[in-house]
């Protein structure tokens, strides 16, 4: 059973099935180009395709967020809010393989879907920035460093209609849950918040470098949850400051890892079972490869 949607209005649309044209995930072939800039203006992204990404920016290690929803531009998360308006409101089923969530079956909640909606933004991650791929010791950690906000916050995946949902970040576990995200990933997950209202969602990327250096930053997403909460509370919002952390231990082989292609599925029914039933496989290929390669690398760094 998926999370039926629950659109705003009666347009039938946002029952469908989204458009291959528009679904990174269906065609994972995205490249970024190495000159892209970073824009200096703050934006309200409501809709369209975001990644979160580890990026230099004269020369240092952080973490920006890339907008393609039309010119390609990189944006720093303190001048960026993440709008999540009611058209992403869906409802919990009664149905024990969402317990997780903890909230009672029947609750609305916001949902960034793991599959693009025309009129929710769409937030994945990728490890695609040309410098980044040059530099990166095969891959980087991505850790919850911490969760402010009204309500809950939980991201996770699911191959299509009918397999478990695999948790990969939840606001009511201590910080860290690391995440392994090989080089040239990208990917989308579902994005669950319990209540509208502004989220400060701290996340911290980290890697190993080629020469041999270790690096780690830790940026802060600003979403505003609801179309009643203000994105200008959002942009203003003062984030309390996020302990510093080693880059992720043997645990991160636990969690979900993402290969050069998109993990997918959807809580939107209809339309969708021959797509689902492809994206279930193409995501236990993405989670055992992870885990590989992250075992892989752990074995070559132990050897003599």
């Amino acid at each position: 059973m998926t999370l039926a949607a629950q659109p705003a209005s009666p347009d039938p649309a946002l029952d469908q099935s989204p458009d291959p044209a528009l679904d990174q995930s269906i065609a994972p072939d995205q490249s970024i180009a190495p000159d892209q800039p970073v824009a200096a203006d703050p934006a309200v992204l409501a809709a369209g395709h975001v990644d979160i990404g580890p990026r230099y920016v004269d020369d240092e290690w952080t973490l920006l967020l890339h907008d393609d929803a039309a010119q390609p531009v990189w944006r720093d998360p303190d001048r960026t809010v993440l709008r999540v308006t009611d058209a992403a409101l869906q409802t919990v089923p009664d149905d024990s393989v969402y317990g997780f969530l903890d909230v009672p079956a029947g609750t609305e909640v916001h949902v960034v879907p793991q599959v693009q909606h025309p009129d929710v933004v769409w937030v994945g991650w990728n490890t695609q920035d040309p410098r980044v791929m040059q530099t990166i010791d095969r891959g980087v950690t991505l850790e919850l460093a911490g969760v402010e906000g009204p309500g809950e916050v939980t991201m996770y995946l699911q191959a299509g209609t009918f397999s478990e949902p695999q948790v990969l970040w939840r606001s009511t576990e201590p910080p860290g849950q690391p995440m392994w995200v090989e080089v040239n990933t990208h990917t989308h997950a579902n994005w669950v918040f319990t209540a509208p209202g502004v989220y400060l969602v701290a996340v911290r990327v980290s890697a190993d470098l080629v020469g041999g250096e270790q690096v780690s930053a830790v940026r802060h997403l600003r979403f505003a949850v609801g179309d009643a909460t203000s994105t200008d509370d959002a942009l203003a919002a003062q984030p309390d400051d996020v302990a510093a952390a080693p880059v992720a231990s043997d645990g991160a082989e636990d969690q979900a890892a993402a290969s050069d292609g998109d993990g997918t599925g959807t809580w939107l029914v209809g339309g969708l079972v021959l797509a689902t039933a492809v994206l279930a496989v193409a995501l236990v290929v993405v989670v055992l490869r992870g885990r590989a390669v992250r075992r892989r690398v752990e074995q070559e760094r132990a050897a003599p």
